[in-house]
Formats: structure tokens, C-alpha cells, sequence
């Protein structure tokens, strides 16, 4: 991550490609996953550690790159806008 990036607004823009999801029609496989990383990123949404961060944004990370196909144009679109926040958010 770019030592300039706020964390932060990552972070709440990781989670909210995410959540706007929840209302796209999604192929149920790839919706479990989106949905656990979904829950990872809200947790490293506020107030945490740089190590915290990192972490979570690497397991976040690891659950977007098993979504697979989404079956809706819209949603696979914002997986990739949150993989690559995510990843940003890991250093990679």
C-alpha cells in the first residue's frame, strides 16, 4: 500500500463494493464466499491495527480469489474493484 492511501477509506471502500453485492442476483457458490469476505472487511472497517488490517485484507484476499464466476456482470465487476482494494490493503 501506498504510503499516502488512508487505510481507512480503503477499508470502508473494500466493504462497501461488498455490500453492494447483497442485493445482485449471484451464483450461490460465489455468493458464499463474497459473503465471508463481506464480514472480514467490516471487521477491519474501523478502528484497528496495521497488523489487523493487513491480515484481514489478506484472508479477504484469499476468499475473493475463490469466488469463481458470480453470474451477474455487476457483481463480478465489484469483486474485482474489492480484490484489488484488498490487495492494496495486504501490500501486495
Amino acid at each position: 500500500m501506498d504510503d499516502r492511501e488512508n487505510p481507512a477509506a480503503l477499508s470502508a471502500a473494500l466493504h462497501a463494493q461488498l455490500e453492494a453485492t447483497e442485493e445482485l442476483p449471484i451464483d450461490h457458490r460465489a455468493n458464499r464466499w463474497i459473503g465471508e469476505a463481506q464480514a472480514v472487511a467490516a471487521e477491519i472497517r474501523g478502528d484497528v491495527s496495521v497488523e489487523t488490517r493487513r491480515e484481514g485484507a489478506e484472508q479477504v484476499v484469499d476468499l475473493l480469489e475463490s469466488v469463481g464466476e458470480t453470474g451477474n456482470e455487476e457483481a463480478g465487476r465489484r469483486v474485482e474493484r474489492a480484490l484489488s482494494l484488498a490487495e492494496r490493503l495486504a501490500g501486495r
